[in-house]
């Protein structure tokens, strides 16, 4: 099936924001082997809007759309979508007793023009919205199928598995049963040294495809695999995934759309242990990631942000002296700091960061992206020091708050952090 993404906005096209939208439905579209052929951003404007629609219906079988089904007056797409199908709106009973309730729930005003997001194309089957108030629309003609969706992204990604991915699959079938795609999620290595580590691909892969695709979080590993049935595929990825696991699992985190912090909180339930966190340049952030899993209460005691040396010495018991000595960014507090979360909570493991997120506060002896990562445990109390080498505050952030969860996994599965 010959597929396009549209990406409706004036915000895509100025750059004030990106358009993750279309990321997301190409990836979850290519998982069931629907073929992206193409994708196009367009501003809010009706001439141009469905200037588009004619130009990319006549060449597709099926057609996604993101973008301006609000309420404002910057929301246009439904009126386009109406005015090319040639068709005219109708009151939804069903989508109005959603909007309505989806009001009540948040303490809102009921407004004429809240609930005329009710309104759908007649020749549409509505797609309901869990996550807001505009659904989306579904149009089945000339043997293609027209989809558009809201473009605030939680909402649309809601649409995309709850409804639009299992119809298409339904109407069209999974266009290809014996092609399975994984992916294997790494951290701590470079792509560059994982690819290295892996050996001869065309060995080890046996005509599968791989793609390594990094970000500050890690490289992703996207193992795809095609057999003459679904059992043979299977059989061939279980082995290609071993052999890889057998050169690089220690860097291996979990699979598919599993988060680093998901893994250390299964290890942590599992083991009945708890945690407590102190950061210093994350702010918070390593805490913030933690809890973002539900039934996180079982094992996250509490998190410590001692930004300044007094909040060190104050909560973690740090002694002044040694702050001065050694200096806030070292790698004596960061094991201090481990050490002060651990017994002051009273949890079985405290995990600490201190380091220069930039892009000021750098020295000659200690630049921007010098980080210190401490654990404390029953049995060890230490420290690992790390350079992101980048002038990016935010960037620096997340690849702390990830390396630092990393080296708990490690902890707790007792794999040495020797890289």
């Amino acid at each position: 099936m010959k597929t396009h993404i549209i990406t409706i906005g004036d915000e895509i096209l100025i750059g004030s924001t990106l358009n993750t939208n279309a990321a997301f439905i190409g990836e979850k579209l290519t998982e069931k082997d629907f073929n992206v052929f193409k994708t196009s951003v367009v501003g809010d404007d009706e001439e141009v809007i469905l200037n588009e629609f004619k130009e990319v219906y006549n060449d597709n079988d099926i057609i996604l759309v993101t973008g301006g089904l609000g309420p404002t007056h910057d929301d246009i797409t439904r009126k386009c979508v109406t005015k090319f199908f040639n068709t005219q709106l109708k009151l939804n009973e069903e989508i109005l007793n959603d909007v309505k309730e989806r009001v009540k729930k948040r303490g809102l005003e009921l407004t004429t023009l809240v609930e005329g997001q009710a309104l759908v194309p007649e020749i549409a089957t509505p797609i309901r919205n869990r996550r807001g108030t505009a659904p989306g629309i579904w149009i089945e003609k000339d043997n293609k199928v027209f989809i558009a969706m809201p473009g605030v992204p939680h909402e649309m990604s809601a649409m995309i598995e709850d409804f639009v991915i299992p119809k298409l699959v339904e109407k069209f079938g999974n266009q290809n049963e014996n092609k399975i795609t994984i992916h294997l999620l790494t951290t701590g290595i470079p792509e560059v040294s994982l690819y290295q580590k892996l050996g001869d691909l065309n060995e080890l892969l046996s005509g599968a495809k791989m793609a390594f695709l990094p970000s500050q979080f890690g490289v992703k590993m996207r193992l795809t695999v095609t057999g003459k049935n679904k059992e043979e595929a299977q059989n061939k990825l279980s082995e290609i995934e071993q052999l890889i696991r057998s050169r690089v699992g220690r860097y291996i985190y979990g699979k598919d759309n599993e988060s680093i912090e998901q893994v250390v909180g299964r290890l942590l339930k599992d083991r009945c242990l708890t945690l407590a966190t102190a950061e210093s340049c994350t702010g918070g952030l390593i805490s913030s990631r933690i809890t973002n899993v539900g039934g996180s209460s079982a094992y996250f005691e509490r998190g410590f942000v001692t930004y300044s040396n007094g909040a060190k010495v104050e909560e973690l018991n740090i002694d002044e002296d040694l702050i001065e000595q050694y200096g806030a960014v070292s790698i004596e507090v960061a094991r201090y700091m481990a050490e002060g979360a651990r017994k002051v909570s009273g949890t079985d493991i405290g995990l600490a960061v201190t380091g220069i997120m930039g892009p000021t506060g750098a020295t000659e002896d200690k630049p921007v992206g010098l980080v210190y990562i401490g654990i404390s445990d029953e049995k060890v109390c230490t420290a690992k020091k790390f350079n992101f080498g980048d002038d990016d505050r935010l960037l620096n952030k997340d690849r702390t708050s990830q390396a630092a969860l990393e080296m708990l996994r490690r902890n707790l599965l007792g794999i040495p952090y020797d890289e």
